[in-house]
């Protein structure tokens, strides 16, 4: 198996590691010359600067092979491996600033996964590409690393699992009465969301706590005193102009008690008295 690694192809640094043997993992050229083991030689672990970059190799006894380089290189180079257990990783592009001993690397690292938006029904979290120093992993201003070169911040659903059921209790309507008692209602319903915008309704049993009320007593204050009127007498005299009479009671809206007159309003009193004409009776 061959990997190819080229500075258009990836600018960034690739790392490789397999496990244990005895051969040592070769790099090569695009040719036949070859850079790090190969052509019967195996080359001690240590630093190799090919290619415009600097790859380190190293061979622990008790740790998987590997090779690594900051990049981006000057020229395709293959890794031979025959091993099918090889694992890679390649790092966003470096921007670099001094020069010597001096000189800071900088690249494009991403943040842990931000908390889930929700707690159920699906939500989503997002994951931060941060701009860091190489030397001491530091978090510094964006303008720091290439912006060309930057990665798409990672987006992925969580908490997709529905909702418990939980009450949905709805606005109360306006009273039936204004006084003297009277009932309004709600909507009262046991529902169940299972995505960020849809909910179901489900039976009552589902829901764990007691049921709220849907229906209850209002304005159960007494009603003012309002006049009340009797029905109006015959005429006296009983022939030409007379007036007729009646009662007026100042009483309860339930007409069950009777108040004195001044707990009524006077200016809404109704006449007790009515003019009236009445023929001549031969």
């Amino acid at each position: 198996m061959s990997w190819n690694l080229s500075g258009p192809a990836f600018r960034s640094a690739p790392r490789r590691n397999v496990s244990a043997r005895d051969a040592g993992l070769p790099l090569k050229s695009e040719g036949d010359d070859y850079y790090i083991n190969g052509a019967w030689t195996i080359d001690w672990p240590r630093k190799f600067d090919i290619a415009g970059t600097s790859f380190h190799y190293r061979r622990p006894t008790d740790e998987p092979e590997s090779l690594e380089a900051l990049g981006a290189t000057t020229e395709i180079l293959v890794v031979m491996e025959q091993n099918q257990g090889i694992r890679y990783k390649f790092n966003v592009p470096i921007q670099r600033t001094g020069s010597g001993d001096n000189e800071v690397g900088f690249s494009w690292y991403p943040q842990p996964w931000a908390d889930c938006s929700a707690t159920c029904a699906g939500g989503s979290q997002k994951q931060e590409i941060v701009c860091k120093r190489l030397d001491d992993n530091s978090v510094v201003q964006n303008s720091y690393c290439d912006p060309e070169g930057k990665p798409s911040e990672n987006q992925r659903a969580c908490n997709t699992e529905p909702c418990p059921p939980e009450w949905f209790i709805g606005v109360w309507s306006e009273c039936g009465k204004t006084c003297d008692g009277g009932v309004r209602t709600r909507t009262v319903l046991c529902i169940r969301r299972i995505e960020p915008a849809e909910e179901e309704t489900v039976e009552d049993s589902h829901c764990l706590t007691h049921r709220p009320i849907e229906r209850e007593p209002c304005n159960d204050q007494s009603c003012p005193p309002q006049w009340v009127t009797l029905d109006w007498s015959e005429c006296t005299p009983k022939c030409g102009p007379g007036f007729k009479h009646r009662i007026v009671l100042c009483k309860s809206s339930d007409q069950a008690k009777t108040f004195p007159p001044g707990h009524c309003p006077s200016h809404a009193k109704p006449p007790r008295r009515n003019q009236a004409e009445v023929e001549e009776i031969s």
